[in-house]
């Protein structure tokens, strides 16, 4: 038996062993009673097994009949099920959505998307994955997302990036740094500030790394941390400074619990948008979040 069953026989034997008669069975399935026949037959030799026994105009079913119904009952639920599931994919609001993003956009950026979002869609599945741009890069290789919300990457990529906004890198300290006061930077005391970093291992890190080094400054890193939060909380009470995005800190700017300083008169800015296969059409649910996505980064006021 090395060919596999063939589904419409097993459907067959499935409805003659609930009904006991192939009159019956052929009606229900509106097929001849001689078409069940030749079907159960066929099946019988395929597994080389006498599955049913006649007696009168009934059916019944034999040791073997058992067991394979057992079986039948189980595949033909389980085609039932798949059949039922990619019906339910072509209904308004059905389906699946994979996003890679950083934790940062996971924090300040998809609440609110994700709120709008199931209104729009409420029997979507939603699976995030958090990541930095080269873990979104290799997920989106493995086709294990959709699509996915990070900054532009540094090198050519096979996928598509579609911009969404830029924003600029400053300091960010307490309201009691001198810096607050002045709104302005003395280049010579850069180095002997204590930073507050995000984690070294992220393209942040890197880009704040790769700023100050073309200044010739190589800043004296006190802690680093993974957590936006944390470091908000750490530099206000005065423990050091960060280096952030301010869209990622409008609350504490807004109430003045934390003050944005320009790095110098050279910006650095970065680049977000959407990784998406290169000729890849996107259906209606990941058009729609990238739509309330942009609706997102109007309201905090960055430039696309």
């Amino acid at each position: 038996m090395t060919e596999p069953l063939d589904s419409r026989q097993l459907r067959a034997f499935a409805t003659l062993a609930r009904t006991g008669s192939f009159t019956r069975t052929a009606r229900e399935l509106h097929l001849s009673q001689s078409a069940i026949s030749h079907s159960m037959k066929a099946l019988e030799r395929q597994v080389r097994c006498r599955l049913l026994d006649k007696v009168g105009k009934s059916v019944t079913l034999t040791q073997a009949g058992e067991q394979l119904l057992a079986h039948a009952n189980k595949i033909l639920a389980e085609m039932q099920a798949a059949r039922d599931r990619l019906s339910e994919l072509g209904k308004w609001g059905h389906g699946r959505l994979r996003i890679c993003t950083s934790t940062t956009a996971c924090q300040y950026i998809l609440p609110p998307v994700l709120r709008e979002f199931k209104e729009s869609f409420p029997q979507c599945m939603i699976h995030i994955e958090p990541g930095d741009t080269p873990t979104a890069l290799d997920l989106l290789r493995q086709h294990r997302v959709d699509l996915a919300l990070s900054l532009e990457p540094r090198e050519e990529s096979i996928f598509e990036f579609r911009h969404l906004f830029e924003d600029e890198l400053q300091f960010l300290v307490s309201p009691a740094h001198p810096w607050a006061r002045t709104g302005k930077i003395n280049r010579d005391e850069i180095t002997r500030q204590r930073f507050i970093l995000y984690t070294r291992t992220s393209y942040l890190h890197g880009m704040i790394d790769d700023y100050f080094r073309q200044e010739d400054i190589v800043l004296p890193t006190s802690i680093e941390l993974g957590n936006m939060e944390a470091i908000k909380e750490l530099v206000k009470l005065g423990l050091g400074i960060s280096v952030l995005a301010g869209w990622v800190a409008r609350k504490e700017l807004a109430e003045g619990s934390l003050c944005a300083v320009p790095l110098g008169r050279r910006k650095l800015k970065r680049r977000w948008g959407f990784l998406v296969r290169k000729g890849q059409r996107l259906t209606l649910a990941p058009e729609t979040f990238i739509g309330l996505c942009k609706s997102v980064i109007e309201n905090f006021g960055l430039a696309a």
